[in-house]
């Protein structure tokens, strides 16, 4: 025994065990949150329940069954409850939906107490763009107020209609958010020029004319197109459905609140992968609506990988910069070792406290000068002093610069000193031998280093919240207006995402699935990040592998 100890094995299998344990136990996250995040997308059989409140009374609950649960009887009973029996009882949390009408989302059943559960095949579900889900049967369909007759598939006159809201519905998002948004821009610009040239005292009477001209020009653009807007908004509210909810109440709503209508008990297998397909889609592809718990996170997906690539432009030289320095031309003393440390500690300060120095200093102090070199004619209200994707990939760039510059120095460390003597046996400069030689073989190491400043930094959250992230932010820094790149806008980042519906969400329960779901893409975004720089390295490393 002393002898097996002796030989390394025992610590080798230990070793060996934990990096399983750990793999393992990483899986099963990944497992559990994918399980969770992409059952959101399929759609739920919808079940039509009569329910014993009392011995007099009988409810009528249309929804989904969401989850069930073991409660002891005497809670419930203490609850208000009529239950019979004692012991345990099952219970079932259905989503009923029909906010508006009932003011419950969720709602608890007592399964002892439930006289009926049937799935109609004609049973509708409505996804609307606010409220939330409808559930009920679908009655008619009324145009310009008045009843829609000789219809002989309603259900088929209604997603005709529905396409064509949809159409209409584009047309108006493109003249609301490009067309309009474009004039507004353009209004401002020559706002603040105006104001400019008041502050240069360089405002005459040719000026005063040239930007009357110029904005009744924007201003007949916007007349036009707000005219557009009217008729369309006029024509996307011409059609309703009439539907029958729970207890028998007919309820009248507008198709152009309507986003998707599908009758879920009626799909075949093929029909539930086509509409989760085009639920996934909608995912990653949409805007957020409803306080983010419906509809897409595009804006977030977009947000975080802009948001990781410009810090990747800022910490990269600057973190290269920094390990030459102290690799190859620093004296290797007390203080090139203090600054080591200084280094290394760096790495372990909390982000939050990145978080305040960015907004202490990139946009209070920096934003701030720069507000009052570069654009005084916009103050009192700020440009860049103000929380923007530029501070925050700066904070960031921050907050990875020890990963870099650590990771570059080892790979620095490696090359043999033969190489940079054999250089400068041939007549090459330092300068040259660093630039041409030593560099391109040290690449694979700064890459790996920038893999790891990646994967932090997309998951950041804390130092984001002080710095630029948002709710929602209503439009992306990357647009078609000039400069066409707003480092001084705000943004939305998955991470952000997560903890605001998960945490913020005034519907907790419906919004749970999503906050798997997104957590799962913000994996798959991290992931695909470090596949693209592993793959650089891999060839990097290839390229010079006669060195490593």
């Amino acid at each position: 025994m002393g002898n097996w100890f002796k030989s390394g094995a025992p610590w080798v299998w230990l070793t060996a065990s934990a990096v399983s344990l750990s793999l393992v136990m990483v899986l099963g996250l990944l497992g559990l949150i994918s399980a969770k995040g992409l059952v959101y997308f399929w759609p739920k059989s919808v079940a039509d329940i009569q329910y014993r409140v009392s011995e007099s009374q009988v409810d009528h609950v249309i929804g989904e069954v969401y989850d069930t649960e073991k409660v002891p009887v005497t809670r419930l009973r203490e609850s208000g409850v009529q239950v019979e029996g004692a012991g345990l009882a099952e219970r079932v949390l259905v989503k009923r939906g029909n906010r508006d009408i009932t003011g419950l989302d969720f709602q608890w059943l007592v399964s002892n107490n439930v006289i009926n559960r049937e799935y109609p095949s004609d049973l509708m579900v409505l996804e609307r763009r606010e409220w939330g889900n409808f559930y009920g049967y679908l009655q008619g369909l009324m145009e310009q107020g008045q009843p829609v007759t000789g219809v002989q598939d309603l259900w088929r006159e209604l997603h005709q209609r529905l396409d064509r809201v949809e159409e209409i519905y584009e047309q108006i998002r493109e003249i609301e958010k490009g067309e309009i948004g474009a004039v507004n821009y353009a209004l401002e610009r020559l706002r603040l020029k105006q104001r400019r040239l008041e502050l240069d005292d360089d405002w005459n009477d040719e000026y005063a004319r040239e930007f009357e001209q110029e904005r009744a020009e924007q201003n007949e653009i916007y007349n036009g197109l707000q005219q557009r807007l009217t008729a369309l908004y006029n024509d996307i509210n011409r059609d309703a459905l009439v539907a029958t909810v729970a207890g028998g109440q007919q309820v009248t709503i507008a198709l152009s609140k309507v986003v998707r209508a599908f009758r879920p008990n009626a799909l075949s297998v093929f029909g539930k992968t086509g509409h989760y397909l085009a639920k996934l889609w909608e995912f990653v592809s949409d805007e957020p609506r409803e306080a983010n718990t419906e509809g897409g996170i595009f804006p977030a997906i977009f947000g975080t990988v802009m948001m990781v690539f410009i810090m990747t432009i800022i910490v990269t030289p600057f973190g290269v910069v920094a390990a030459v320095y102290l690799r190859e031309y620093a004296k290797q003393g007390p203080l090139t070792r203090l600054i080591r440390i200084a280094v290394n500690n760096l790495a372990g300060v909390p982000s939050i406290v990145y978080g305040v120095f960015g907004l202490g200093f990139f946009v209070y102090f920096l934003g701030g000068t720069i507000d009052q070199l570069f654009f005084p004619e916009a103050l009192p209200a700020p440009t860049f002093g103000t929380p923007a994707i530029l501070w925050a990939s700066l904070t960031l760039a921050i907050l990875t610069l020890p990963v870099v510059i650590v990771a570059t120095e080892e790979g620095l460390a490696r090359i043999p000193s033969a190489v940079r003597e054999g250089s400068l046996a041939l007549g090459a400069t330092k300068a040259e031998t660093l630039w041409r030689i030593v560099l391109p073989m040290a690449s694979p190491a700064m890459i790996t280093g920038l893999i790891l400043a990646i994967a932090r930094a997309a998951g950041e959250v804390a130092p984001l919240m002080l710095v630029g992230v948002v709710k929602l932010a209503p439009s992306l820094p990357l647009d078609g207006n000039f400069p066409f790149l707003h480092l001084d806008r705000k943004f939305m980042h998955l991470g952000f995402h997560i903890y605001d519906v998960g945490f913020q969400s005034p519907n907790i329960e419906a919004a749970r699935p999503l906050v798997y779901a997104t957590a799962l893409l913000l994996v798959i975004v991290i992931i695909l990040l470090n596949l693209l720089a592993i793959a650089i390295r891999n060839r990097l490393r290839e390229r010079y592998r006669s060195y490593e």
